[in-house]
């Protein structure tokens, strides 16, 4: 696969960014690549966090920084001020762009930490709720597209996105076509669903969507038609639920959903649209640059149809989380359970742990309870996932209100600058204590209870 800056010059006449002046996408990279050689002449390239809240000068500043061989960390200008301070005290970086900022500079980095050179740090969710980046590089991710290509039997991919470009999920489809000289749509979800949409031939282009937008866009029949003649409707990011899939089969979306993460450079699994409509129900086959295995406990490798955990192999792989390099590590062992039937589909059967994943983004309890207990108007507190056929999940609080006049209005409002939207529980369930056992342990299929009672009886 081709570098950085090949890829750029190959797409230099080209009209490839749709909705956007390509030629100034070109303009920006070459100019922003000339800066960062130079500083890098100087000794270790600089560490940058990419936070350009413009799609064009985001993805212009992610093409300069790799092709200048700079360690990047892509971001998210809207992170509460906690999630930021977790990235700089953990990033230390040398340069800015982005967040009204444009800070240049040499030396403010901790070299303990100093990553590769080509480093590019996609952020994902940590099991404590502390924000961590998987480690990829220009090969990882170009790994991923040759697997897709090769899957779907295309020598180009033309991508309509409208999902976040420093989330693993945007960032690919603007790998997928900038590496094949393909065309890239970028368009905000808000326009899309309010019919202010790019014109474009949809049999030629693919969309990817989370199972929530994809809900939204099947309530309006104009956009539900528009949707019916993409060429395929990745789908990926939460499991979607049954009632959802049937609509879709109903009006002939070519949906195709899919099963990756950030640590493997989006999916490794995906089911293509004439087996979807046709009725099949699972994640689809193995892209071909992964390949995937399920064991028991004990590590052994499980026949077809037997459930076990999901161990991934792929040429795709992060080599770790930041700043910690995996080491010779070839297999990834993920949180859920699964299994393959005798054609090799994956079928994804839950997850292990407690992880919660609600509109496509995973979210950590520990984190919005610490936060919640910072506020100190709560005595105990617990943040569980329940279903919710828009979300996946829907973050739910179980608390114990310090006094009898703190509502959770006040919670959320002081939660507000502390954490994203993404983040604050959507209910809020007040107790008078939490079922805990002696070790202090949360029975949380209690709390399920708690929960669904509460929801089908709430207090007036």
């Amino acid at each position: 696969m081709e570098r950085p800056l090949d890829c750029l010059n190959n797409l230099a006449q080209d009209d490839w960014l749709i909705g956007y002046d390509s030629h100034q996408f070109n303009q920006i990279a070459q100019e922003l690549y000339l800066q960062l050689t130079q500083l890098s002449a100087s000794g270790t390239p600089p560490k940058i966090i990419l936070a350009e809240r413009e799609p064009l000068r985001f993805l212009a500043s992610f093409i300069a920084a790799c092709a200048a061989n700079c360690p990047v960390f892509l971001c998210y200008p809207d992170w509460g001020t906690q999630e930021w301070q977790q990235v700089f005290d953990l990033v230390k970086p040398d340069i800015i762009l982005g967040m009204g900022n444009r800070e240049w500079g040499i030396g403010n980095g901790n070299n303990d930490q100093c990553p590769m050179p080509n480093h590019i740090m996609i952020p994902t969710g940590g099991s404590s709720g502390q924000m961590k980046f998987a480690i990829h590089t220009w090969e990882t991710l170009t790994a991923s597209v040759q697997g897709f290509s090769q899957y779907f039997q295309l020598k180009q991919v033309n991508s309509f996105c409208i999902l976040p470009l420093y989330h693993v999920s945007g960032l690919m489809q603007f790998m997928r076509s900038f590496t094949t000289a393909g065309k890239l749509a970028i368009q905000p979800f808000k326009a899309v669903e309010s019919g202010k949409i790019l014109n474009i031939k949809q049999s030629e282009y693919f969309i990817s969507l989370v199972p929530t937008q994809l809900q939204r866009l099947l309530q309006n029949p104009e956009l539900t038609k528009w949707l019916s003649q993409f060429n395929t409707v990745l789908l990926g990011g939460a499991p979607a639920w049954n009632e959802l899939l049937e609509k879709a089969r109903f009006h002939r979306i070519r949906l195709a959903p899919t099963y990756g993460m950030t640590e493997t450079a989006s999916q490794i699994a995906t089911l293509k649209p004439d087996d979807f409509l046709s009725g099949k129900i699972s994640s689809g086959q193995i892209l071909p640059h992964a390949k995937v295995t399920i064991r028991n406990q004990q590590g052994e490798i499980l026949n077809s149809n037997q459930i076990g955990n999901i161990t991934i192999q792929a040429q795709s792989l992060a080599l770790g989380y930041y700043p910690k390099n995996r080491e010779n590590q070839t297999d990834f062992q993920v949180d859920d359970l699964g299994f393959l039937d005798e054609q090799g589909y994956l079928n994804i059967v839950g997850r292990n742990s407690d992880k919660i994943i609600t509109g496509g983004e995973n979210i950590y309890p520990a984190e919005i309870e610490s936060a919640i207990q910072a506020t100190q108007m709560v005595a105990d507190i617990c943040v569980i996932g329940i279903p919710d056929k828009h979300w996946g999940q829907a973050l739910t609080a179980i608390y114990i209100p310090k006094k009898s006049d703190i509502s959770a209005l006040k919670i959320q409002t002081l939660l507000k600058d502390k954490l994203s939207k993404f983040k604050i529980p959507k209910y809020w369930i007040p107790q008078q204590n939490l079922p805990r056992n002696s070790q202090g342990k949360i029975n949380r299929q209690q709390l399920q209870q708690i929960a669904t009672e509460f929801l089908q009886n709430p207090i007036t």
